[in-house]
């Protein structure tokens, strides 16, 4: 049997709106079958915001599909607002989120920054996660942040070259802080640039194959500034926990059944990263996608991800 692409768009049957800690308040929806699985679905970022076409991996006759936009991300409010935005504000609002809809259990779906949230939030409430589904891992370690500003020249130096110009010769030693201190500038004529020039490296780093698409919808406005105000402002923070915590405390979900899908060629979170979460974990699914990099979209990722879904059916 061939492997089956994204199901067909569907729209939500409810959304809404959750004030969590002031100035907060977050999106939320549900698609599918509201007596289905729970899944949630975790955006990556920090700060991306999830997108319509989230809730096609997952068939909707069987699954009750949850999304929502984390704090400061989407079309969650304020928009990439980082006050009270720590790794553990957001394990709280999924908290909130699971009791408002009255779901005991559910699926847990992320990518990227939404692997890293998953893998938290499961480690802190390990008996609310039915399953995990991970792609193109993320841990925060200080290697992958020197990779992404950094090492990432190596196979793209043209995207680098722009993603370094943006900021003047002498402060390129750093340039975590340089972007993070034009991101959390007020002006907009000094946040938006930088806002722009880290999303679409970012964006133009992603697929292995070039993507205009990507490039465009990484470079919009609202997109980029949400996701790099919140990457530069998690990375310069490294995310809220001790360095390798999320590795250390793998025992805490050993017994969860969980699928890692990870890119061949994803050079934002290279392979080594999910190879050593599985060396952790080697009870978990490890699935290397030969012809991928980064994005979620890119067909043999979509692939491997329903795949997964289809298969945790059973769980």
């Amino acid at each position: 049997m061939a492997a089956r692409d994204l199901f067909p768009p569907i729209e939500p049957y409810e959304t809404g709106r959750l004030a969590v800690d002031p100035p907060h308040e977050l999106y939320w929806e549900q698609s599918g079958r509201p007596d289905g699985a729970p899944v949630l679905f975790l955006h990556g970022g920090p700060g991306a915001g999830a997108a319509p076409d989230h809730r096609r991996f997952f068939d909707p006759a069987h699954y009750r599909i949850v999304i929502h936009d984390q704090r400061g991300a989407g079309r969650s409010r304020p928009l990439g607002e980082t006050e009270g935005n720590t790794t553990q504000a957001l394990i709280a609002d999924i908290e909130r989120l699971r009791e408002r809809l009255g779901i005991e259990r559910w699926h847990v779906f992320g990518g990227s920054w939404g692997s890293t949230l998953s893998l938290a939030y499961a480690q802190a409430h390990p008996e609310r996660v039915t399953a995990l589904i991970l792609r193109g891992i993320f841990l925060c370690r200080d290697s992958e942040l020197e990779w992404f500003l950094y090492g990432i020249r190596q196979m793209f130096p043209d995207a680098w070259a722009a993603f370094a110009g943006e900021i003047p010769e002498a402060e390129r030693g750093d340039l975590l802080e340089a972007y993070h201190r034009r991101l959390m500038d007020p002006d907009p004529k000094v946040h938006l640039p930088a806002a722009r020039a880290w999303s679409v490296y970012e964006g133009a780093c992603s697929t292995l194959l070039p993507s205009p698409e990507t490039v465009a919808a990484f470079g919009e406005d609202r997109m980029a500034l949400g996701l790099a105000r919140l990457e530069a402002h998690y990375f310069k923070n490294r995310i809220f926990l001790p360095p390798n915590a999320l590795i250390e405390n793998i025992g805490r979900i050993r017994r969860i059944p969980a699928v890692i899908v990870q890119g061949r060629y994803d050079c934002v979170c290279p392979p080594v990263t999910a190879s050593d979460l599985h060396d952790a974990w080697p009870e978990a699914s490890f699935q290397i996608v030969p012809d991928a990099g980064h994005s979620a979209m890119e067909p043999g990722i979509r692939r491997a991800l329903v795949a997964a879904t289809e298969r945790l059916k059973s769980v």
